[in-house]
Parts: C-alpha cells; sequence; structure tokens
C-alpha cells in the first residue's frame, strides 16, 4: 500500500517537531539506593503499592522485616497516614451538598546512619464529591474509587520525591 507524499511529509514534520522540541516519553526513575527498608505497613494500601511499584523497577530491593533493616540503604519511615472526609457544601435546608475527600500522609527518607535524605513531609491530596442522599449506595463506590486514585497519586508523589535523592 502507498501513502501519499502529503501524509508522509505532514508525519515526518511532526515527528521531527516533537524530536526537536525535546519531548522523551517517562522513563522510569534512578534511586541513589538499591535497597530500602520500610515501615509502612504490609498490608496497608499504599504500603503495598509503593512496595511494588519501587520493586517493579528493578533498581530497588525493599525490606519490610526488621530483622533486616541493616541491610537496607535507605529507611523509608511513614510517620502517619489519615484519610478525612469534611463538609464543604450544604443546601439552604442544611442537607449535605458536597464532601471533600482528603489523603494526608507524612514520611521521612533517612540512612541508616541518621543522615535525613527526605526531612518529615506531608503529602494532602484532595478530592471533590458531590452529595445525593438518594444515590448514596453509588456515592460510597464513588468515594472508594477516589481513595485509590489518590492512593495511586500519592505513590507517583513519593517515588518522584525518592528519585531526588542523588547521593546517600
Amino acid at each position: 500500500m502507498m501513502i501519499p507524499r502529503r501524509t508522509f511529509l505532514t508525519s515526518a514534520c511532526a515527528a521531527a517537531l516533537l524530536g526537536g522540541c525535546g519531548f522523551e516519553l517517562r522513563q522510569a526513575p534512578h534511586y541513589a539506593f538499591s535497597t530500602l527498608f520500610s515501615t509502612a505497613p504490609e498490608n496497608a494500601p499504599i504500603g503495598v503499592k509503593l512496595r511494588r511499584s519501587l520493586e517493579s523497577s528493578g533498581q530497588v530491593n525493599v525490606i519490610t522485616d526488621p530483622k533486616q533493616i541493616e541491610q537496607a540503604q535507605a529507611i523509608f519511615e511513614q510517620l502517619s497516614e489519615l484519610r478525612e472526609k469534611i463538609i464543604v457544601g450544604r443546601t439552604a435546608t442544611g442537607a449535605i451538598r458536597e464532601f471533600q475527600l482528603r489523603l494526608r500522609y507524612r514520611f521521612r527518607l533517612r540512612t541508616q546512619g541518621g543522615k535525613e535524605l527526605i526531612p518529615d513531609t506531608e503529602v494532602v491530596l484532595t478530592r471533590d464529591i458531590n452529595f445525593n442522599e438518594t444515590g448514596a449506595l453509588s456515592k460510597e463506590s464513588e468515594e472508594a474509587l477516589l481513595y485509590r486514585d489518590m492512593e495511586n497519586d500519592l505513590v507517583q508523589q513519593i517515588q518522584r520525591r525518592l528519585a531526588a535523592v542523588r547521593q546517600l
């Protein structure tokens, strides 16, 4: 099948423009450490997602057994995780109209010797959700879906911060 000359030139120009502007697909981050001890609970969704995400890069071995902490080059400490549901809107009759879901997560990263690589950091993620009493069941599943989305976003943000550490 023959490609028309105009189509070929258009796609070649588009490829040249994308290449010339510095466009590049996101690559796996590079970490300054190859072993990481995590204090995040093993059965907590964020702990599981973070461990899987770090190990899937093939660069980091995540240790969760406290007996093996001396093998870790860096120690990731989860300081707190808090989920909040705040009322942000009401109708004239006082019925709830809108909620704001918040996920607060505090962590830090340090070396075995106690050198702080990432100081105590809090990441706050928010999502707004409308509420209607007639669809309360569907709103519960929507709320769970929004929390999962915030967890995924949080794991990506933590990974970027861990990758920003250049040396131990």
